[in-house]
């Protein structure tokens, strides 16, 4: 979408414009990651799970910001990929533990290389500087920090 292609009312409305820019990204985003059999949702959970500490489903929701139906849901997917696999927790038997797989961690490794250059290719359009300051300013307006 060029700036053209903007409805005049809403080419300076904050919401119209982060949703459009996130649209844009997820587009992009989802086609680099396709080749490689995943997306940006197993992606993330696949990143969350990389953790040195093994998490509990429910802890591994928390840092993603889902609730636990979906999360159960995108374990079971990534479990039939063979990316990742629950264990009971050795400390509390009702608690799963979820960890990546070798595979997992092989596919985490080529996704994340690949995330890295589409962020840089989609951030491309702006000059380094202005790219450096709007990831900033969206990490303090996701945050609230």
């Amino acid at each position: 979408m060029t700036s053209d292609a903007l409805p005049g009312p809403f080419s300076d409305r904050l919401g119209y414009l982060l949703k459009h820019a996130h649209l844009r990204y997820t587009e992009v985003s989802t086609r680099a990651l396709a080749p490689l059999g995943t997306d940006g949702r197993e992606l993330a959970v696949l990143a969350v799970l990389a953790s040195d500490t093994p998490l509990s489903q429910q802890e591994a929701a928390g840092r993603l910001g889902v609730d636990r139906t979906t999360m159960v849901a995108l374990v079971d997917a990534l479990e039939a990929k063979s990316l990742a696999e629950r264990l009971r927790s050795p400390t509390d038997r009702r608690k799963n533990i979820v960890r990546l797989t070798e595979q997992g961690r092989q596919l985490l490794d080529r996704a994340e290389r690949t995330r890295l250059r589409t962020e840089r290719d989609f951030l491309a359009a702006l000059p380094a500087p202005d790219a450096r300051i709007l990831l900033s300013a969206l990490r303090v307006l996701a945050t609230g920090d």
